[in-house]
């Protein structure tokens, strides 16, 4: 990876940072209630910051894939956090094999580690927070989505605090700050204003099951940059993730 040699929380901070940077011209839109802030602060922030605890304290497939419970959270905490949410079986089933694709997937390289490891349960909590995070916007007094620009400065700020305080300085080249502007602008910054922008428009039950695809669009990227054939785990993985995507969005 061009930049494994970053830190994980001076990546994430820059990133934010620099994902924040379009918002910057709407920065009249950031007013917003001081409880909104800090449920933004806690979605990007705390979600990282355990999320980077669980892959230094566990082994990085397993503890991604504790992680992709989110998806399945979100589907489960939806009538109990969204008004006029009402569950059906179907979504339940649709998400639970969605996490299924998204285990073959993950686990079907065969590099898993095995054994327990207390990272684990940041990976869950960053999971849980991600879920409730999400729902919990639909509750709030309604904000734009530019205000996630200042969710995202303030949490990349903390980020780079972290850095400060628990992680070793490293220079940075200029292709290296290319690369993190990209990141920050794509999957770091604009990943997360469409995020909102679906969450306010669209069924939250949905939204989860679709977000299974997110594991196998990584995973068969990472075949494709690594030259690494297809296998029968992503041929299986895609037919329960779009399948259970399909079924799941089909359901009312």
């Amino acid at each position: 990876m061009s930049l494994g040699h970053v830190p994980p929380f001076l990546l994430t901070g820059l990133a934010l940072v620099i994902g924040s940077v379009p918002a910057w011209p709407l920065v009249k839109q950031w007013k917003i209630p001081a409880s909104t802030l800090a449920l933004g602060i806690c979605g990007l922030f705390g979600y990282h910051f355990l999320l980077f605890i669980a892959l230094r304290h566990a082994p990085a497939v397993e503890a991604n894939l504790v992680n992709y419970l989110w998806p399945l959270l979100i589907v489960a905490l939806a009538p109990a956090l969204v008004p006029g949410i009402r569950m059906r079986a179907a979504h339940l089933v649709a998400a639970f094999t969605g996490l299924a694709g998204a285990a073959v997937a993950i686990l079907g390289s065969g590099t898993s580690g095995g054994g327990w490891a207390w990272g684990y349960l940041p990976a869950l909590g960053a999971a849980f927070i991600w879920a409730i995070y999400s729902l919990l916007t639909r509750r709030v007094k309604a904000f734009p989505t530019a205000a996630i620009g200042l969710f995202g400065l303030v949490s990349g700020t903390l980020s780079l605090v972290c850095h400060w305080a628990l992680e070793p300085r490293v220079a940075l080249s200029v292709t290296d700050w290319g690369l993190i502007a990209i990141m920050g602008l794509g999957p770091l910054g604009a990943a997360f204003f469409l995020w909102d922008k679906a969450l306010k428009l669209g069924d939250p039950r949905h939204i989860g099951i679709l977000s299974y695809i997110t594991p196998l669009a990584s995973t068969l990227l990472l075949m494709i940059v690594s030259d690494r054939p297809m296998t029968w785990s992503i041929g299986a993985a895609a037919v329960l993730i779009i399948g259970a995507a399909v079924a799941g969005t089909r359901v009312r």
